[in-house]
């Protein structure tokens, strides 16, 4: 049975005055698949820890299921957890590795045997009982880390980017298996990883971290196309970031941002009070064509600009144009088969209001 996670309030701060995390507060649902996303060092290794039990808080409480757990051992947290370098026993075979656990809770020989020869094959990986960590792939080897881990049968499963030492190709393949396998199990997952690409691809909801505190909460869509802040649109993907003074334009409120460019804003955040403004704009959401006047207007195209490069990247198309106010931004068209626009083409471009984002200062 998966379990709920409450964070309230919780920091912790090192010898030294050392904030790594800064009052933060969240709510795990049972059986989510639950990532805490950030850089390095922005907080999010220590708040596992702290749900782990390994590390105490300097303030705050952590709840399961409502108990108070913040100074429980976490031996008795019935939760288990997968590390980015495996941490199996170099000298142990993969059926002692994955029973570790039923072992020190003394569970007797026939039931390890069953459990484990079932853990194995939930990681497709019947028939390696005998093998030694070093007789293993990369990938087989995380598969080793993840039965010992749910073998136990823990209410949640914690990981520390589990998957970082994978090249790409298995990496997305483990993604796959990992989210298959929380599903089938029922687990509560929380997930650290610095990588946007898993945690959109993986997460049931994501939270954000930079420097200790959460910049926000929500679903890989919401995060992806609404976010709150200049961080988390900079961090999550790329995006196109224009800041000017808000005016008045002929149909509604708009952004002045400089030499002339103006952003007209959707309706429904026209009334935006702040005088100045930050607005977010993804790559993907800008249509771009030559710069042919009577196509242009026809396409609703008011903005030129001149292609500084052009990137292609085998199922879309990167470039990166200089507006003629002299902005910079990126633009990214899925790859149709058409003719690339080379670098110095004069190109028009159009966007729907309805794309930009207002973010937080």
């Amino acid at each position: 049975m998966s379990a709920n996670i409450e964070i309230a309030g919780v920091s912790k701060i090192y010898d030294g005055g050392v904030r790594a995390v800064d009052a933060i507060a969240m709510d795990i649902r049972p059986g989510e698949f639950f990532s805490l996303l950030g850089p390095s060092g922005c907080g999010k290794t220590t708040t596992l820890r702290m749900i782990a039990g390994f590390d105490s808080p300097s303030a705050g409480e952590i709840r399961l299921d409502g108990a108070d757990i913040t100074h429980v051992p976490a031996h008795k947290r019935d939760m288990a957890m997968v590390f980015q370098n495996y941490a199996l026993f170099p000298h142990r075979t993969v059926a002692e590795n994955v029973a570790f656990g039923l072992r020190m809770r003394k569970i007797d020989k026939a039931t390890i045997a069953t459990k484990v020869k079932a853990a194995l094959a939930m990681v497709e990986l019947s028939g390696m009982e005998d093998r030694k960590p070093a007789q293993l792939s990369g990938g087989q080897q995380q598969r080793v880390a993840l039965a010992r881990a749910i073998v136990i049968s823990p209410r949640v499963l914690l990981c520390d980017e589990p998957l970082g030492a994978l090249d790409k190709k298995l990496r997305q393949q483990m993604q796959f298996e990992l989210k298959q396998l929380q599903k089938a199990l029922g687990l509560t997952l929380v997930f650290v990883t610095h990588d946007q690409e898993e945690a959109l691809a993986m997460s049931d909801r994501i939270a954000v971290m930079n420097a200790g505190r959460v910049e926000q909460i929500g679903t890989p869509v919401e995060i992806y196309d609404q976010p709150r802040t200049r961080f988390v649109a900079d961090f999550i993907g790329d995006t196109n970031i224009f800041r000017g003074q808000r005016v008045t334009m002929d149909h509604g409120i708009g952004i002045a941002a400089g030499n002339g460019l103006l952003l007209a804003l959707p309706d429904n955040i026209a009334a935006a009070g702040s005088e100045v403004l930050s607005v977010a704009l993804r790559p993907e959401k800008i249509a771009v064509a030559p710069a042919d006047p009577v196509e242009a207007r026809s396409k609703g195209m008011s903005t030129r600009g001149t292609v500084e490069s052009t990137n292609f990247l085998g199922g879309a198309v990167l470039y990166r144009l200089v507006l003629d106010s002299g902005h910079r931004i990126l633009v990214q068209q899925p790859n149709s088969g058409a003719p690339l626009h080379p670098p110095g083409q004069a190109v028009a471009l159009g966007w729907r209001p309805a794309d930009l984002v207002i973010l937080e200062d």
